[in-house]
């Protein structure tokens, strides 16, 4: 039985890729670094900034903080003005929180750029906890952010399910032992996601209410 449920933020709740590709190519650029197109920007997503720049560009640690500095500073401008939750999102959430599950956020997203982006919907308040970028928890796919979630809510692993679009979401989340959902909409395809065995596969946010 599942009573609680732990989402992963980028891709699964909000679609903000093409927030994310505007603002890295325009903190490469800027900067007067290469690399940053699609095919490599992508596949970092899900990852904490830092890792994901530096991967995309093969950038040094000086390199590396330079451009998250500059990231961070520009992402309202160009990130949080492409960024939306996905169709569905605040009704599906609104009644989980009406059928009394418990629900928390484990993001490699900062907090504040996080609640920026929810802040037009009026959903902050389904969830219980958030564990973020700005906790400094050891980064997907260690099991960290979520072991963090389930201690500070008291709430068993086993009727827990992770629900994230990317494999380092379902690794984090079999690792502290919760069952975990892949959503194929976001920014892995299911062919990926399937390398690291979700407990199941859902193509759209609301058959969440028929899966739980």
């Amino acid at each position: 039985m599942t009573d609680c449920i732990i989402f992963d933020f980028d891709g699964t709740l909000a679609d903000t890729a093409a927030g994310i590709l505007a603002t890295v190519k325009e903190t490469f650029r800027r900067l007067g670094f290469q690399g940053a197109d699609d095919e490599r920007i992508r596949p970092t997503i899900g990852l904490v900034l830092e890792q994901s720049l530096q991967q995309i560009g093969d950038l040094s640690d000086a390199q590396t903080r330079d451009a998250a500095r500059l990231y961070r500073e520009i992402f309202p401008e160009y990130g949080e003005v492409n960024s939306s939750l996905f169709p569905g999102v605040p009704e599906t959430l609104g009644e989980l929180h009406a059928r009394g599950y418990r629900m928390a956020i484990a993001t490699s997203r900062g907090r504040e750029s996080l609640e920026a982006i929810m802040a037009p919907y009026g959903v902050g308040g389904y969830f219980e906890e958030m564990v973020t970028a700005t906790d400094r928890l050891a980064p997907k796919p260690a099991p960290d952010m979520v072991l963090t979630l389930l201690a500070r809510m008291n709430q068993p692993a086993g009727s827990t399910l992770v629900v994230g679009d990317t494999v380092y979401d379902m690794l984090m989340g079999s690792g502290a032992g919760c069952r975990t959902c892949g959503v194929t909409y976001g920014n892995q395809k299911e062919t990926q996601l399937r390398t690291a065995s979700p407990d199941h596969l859902i193509g759209s946010f609301a058959e969440l209410l028929k899966l739980v």
